[in-house]
């Protein structure tokens, strides 16, 4: 064998090794995330888990808003990446506890009898203003005593929170928002922003004040992080307030 051959071979070989290598290294990458992914989401390969949706503010039984519908679709990309299966169910159907499946709770405890459920077991330092009579707190979250107050077209507020029961539990993704609009921002902002929450939280529970601004010209689309309010939304509000 001459050089020339030989150098042609050696070549092949080094590349052959070399692009094997780099398989090796972005399966392993794209593995690894999955796994972290899957354990952020409580979404194993092959499990279940939930999507309880509420009904339309103003619409028929079993009415669903669009955006709500949007957020749906927003999370489902993400479920089907884990691996999981999706059953949804209305907010009035899902009459079980939680932890052994996975769940993605949409809107706010007026359309979602499952959202005022968690926030009263789970979060029970929020307070939400459910009356129907038109002003200025109709709406608005409180938490720690400061309160959030939806401004129509201008100002919405979001909760976007993963809660579990303990070690080894599934998790409870919650987005009660104070329209269908903001509900679907928090999916949109979980949706983009899962790796470097997982990254900053692990496995714990958590709770984030999303505002979403000028959704009369961007919709869902312009959010900003407000603060981590996990420590006051945790903790109960005293008897007396």
């Amino acid at each position: 064998m001459d050089d020339d051959v030989r150098n042609i071979v050696l070549g092949v070989i080094a590349t052959g090794v070399s692009g094997g290598f780099g398989w090796f290294a972005r399966t392993y990458l794209w593995r690894r995330a999955l796994r972290r992914k899957q354990a952020f989401f409580g979404l194993p390969n092959g499990s279940d888990c939930l999507f309880v949706v509420n009904r339309q503010m103003g619409g028929t039984d079993g009415s669903v808003h669009r955006s709500d519908t949007f957020a749906l679709l927003e999370l489902s990309a993400l479920i089907k990446d884990c691996g999981a299966n999706l059953q949804i169910v209305t907010h009035d159907g899902a009459r079980q506890g939680f932890g052994e499946r996975a769940e993605f709770c949409v809107g706010g405890p007026v359309s979602n009898a499952r959202t005022a459920a968690h926030l009263n077991s789970l979060l029970p330092g929020v307070r939400v203003d459910t009356t129907s009579a038109p002003g200025p707190d109709r709406g608005a979250i409180e938490i720690g005593g400061e309160a959030y107050r939806w401004e129509k077209g201008a100002v919405e507020y979001v909760l976007l929170a993963r809660l579990t029961n303990g070690h080894g539990a599934r998790p409870v993704f919650l987005l009660s928002g104070q329209t269908a609009n903001s509900n679907q921002a928090a999916a949109r902002y979980l949706a983009r922003h899962h790796v470097q929450l997982a990254r900053k939280f692990g496995g714990n529970s958590f709770c984030l004040l999303l505002k979403v601004i000028n959704s009369d010209a961007y919709g869902p689309d312009v959010t900003e992080l407000v603060a981590d309010v996990t420590r006051g939304a945790r903790t109960p509000v005293p008897a007396a307030a």
